[in-house]
């Protein structure tokens, strides 16, 4: 559903995509905003109709309410656009975003390789639920190399998943070399690109699936559940939207409206929350109580060649690593004491949190160790200064931290 005057222009930068995409204007009595439809049942004028519109599979037609309506496809199309694909289908959460690529290519007796630095949902479902149906999972270290994945691979081999940045660890993988160590075996590439949104264009990488929480920094606000799987290639949208459409995969078209709107202003939400996130990891980097910060943009921090030459930019989530002298405790104090950090999950928001990680995270391939206790940040929207004053206070809490 291309909005009106893209024909015209069909490769616009990220902020204008944003601005245009999914917007028909000119045939939406010229409203800016698209409207918001809400169905279930879609009435046919004649059965004939009912037979031809019903058989097109794959199609923005509508048909009945699971099969989306205008206002899913104006997000889809924005989506898919963001991320440099062609389809993009949408669906109830970032977890449906994560399992329903994963159902669509595993059967009964495959093998998947997956980050030992993935979400940890995802691992669950790995763990219990595809192993319930036949399918072995083998967790490897995130920062392999391309002859790693290539040992790991098997014959029945089928996806080989990646998170990169991981999003509790932020190790960056070398996604293009994984990818052609998992094409030459006949898999599949999966990634979470959630952290890099757009500023890591996944299918100029070997990618074939994308996978969005769009819950994070396209819905933006903290009060929307969503998810989106992106593909370039037509027989990946095929095996998606069959997957999603016997699933019953289907987000409220409320919650694709508001997200369509949170996009709009997600580019400088992002480059504001980009500059502060840096300029609060900088800080961060020069404290005597932080041992490491794993920001990916920050020079000299883990993956930071990688992000450099596969990204245009980061987001504002990244880890800070306290010294060994601090107990795992000091650092749920030094959470518990910031003011204008949320203690909580999820990110991307308009607001700032901390989550002390150290003891939460299931690592099994050896990943993911470190000296000190971790606390994970995300930077919202507060002005940097009061942001560092209210770090201050957590860092005090911290240090007079006695067990």
């Amino acid at each position: 559903m291309a909005d009106d005057s893209q024909s015209a222009h069909p490769k616009r930068r990220f902020r204008t995509q944003l601005t245009h995409v999914g917007r028909r204007p000119k045939t939406e009595h010229g409203f800016v905003n698209p409207p918001l439809l809400r169905g279930s049942t879609v009435l046919y004028p004649t059965v004939a109709d009912r037979k031809r519109l019903g058989g097109m599979r794959g199609k923005q037609v509508l048909t009945y309410g699971l099969g989306g309506s205008q206002t899913h496809w104006a997000l889809e199309d924005l989506m898919a656009e963001v991320e440099g694909g062609t389809h993009c289908a949408v669906v109830s959460s970032g977890l449906a975003a994560v399992t329903t690529p994963l159902l669509a290519y595993l059967s009964a007796g495959d093998h998947c390789l997956m980050p030992d630095s993935v979400y940890g949902p995802a691992r669950n479902f790995c763990d219990g639920f595809l192993t319930r149906f036949g399918v072995e999972t083998t967790y490897y270290d995130p920062t392999i190399d391309e002859a790693g994945i290539a040992r790991l691979m098997r014959p029945n081999t089928k996806v080989v998943y990646t998170e990169s940045p991981g999003s509790h660890t932020f190790e960056v993988q070398d996604v293009p070399a994984i990818a052609r160590a998992a094409h030459a075996g006949g898999a599949k590439v999966l990634m979470d690109n959630t952290w890099g949104i757009h500023f890591f264009q996944p299918f100029a990488h070997g990618v074939d699936v994308s996978i969005q929480a769009a819950t994070k920094y396209p819905a933006g606000h903290s009060d929307i559940l969503i998810g989106t799987i992106t593909v370039a290639a037509e027989d990946d949208w095929e095996r998606i939207h069959t997957t999603v459409r016997s699933l019953g995969q289907y987000a409220s078209p409320d919650d694709c409206w508001l997200t369509l709107r949170g996009m709009r202003t997600m580019g400088v939400r992002l480059q504001t929350q980009m500059d502060a996130g840096i300029e609060i990891a900088h800080w961060l980097s020069k404290r005597p109580e932080v041992l490491q910060v794993l920001h990916p943009a920050l020079p000299g921090a883990p993956g930071h060649a990688l992000w450099k030459r596969d990204f245009t930019g980061a987001c504002s989530l990244f880890g800070v690593v306290f010294k060994p002298d601090y107990a795992v405790e000091a650092s749920h104090a030094f959470a518990e004491a910031l003011e204008l950090f949320g203690i909580g999950a999820s990110w991307g928001g308009y607001e700032s949190l901390a989550l002390p990680t150290t003891g939460f995270v299931t690592r099994t391939a050896g990943s993911g160790s470190f000296a000190g206790p971790l606390v994970r940040l995300h930077i919202g929207l507060e002005d940097p200064e009061d942001i560092k004053a209210d770090l201050e206070r957590g860092l005090a809490a911290l240090r007079a931290y006695k067990g």
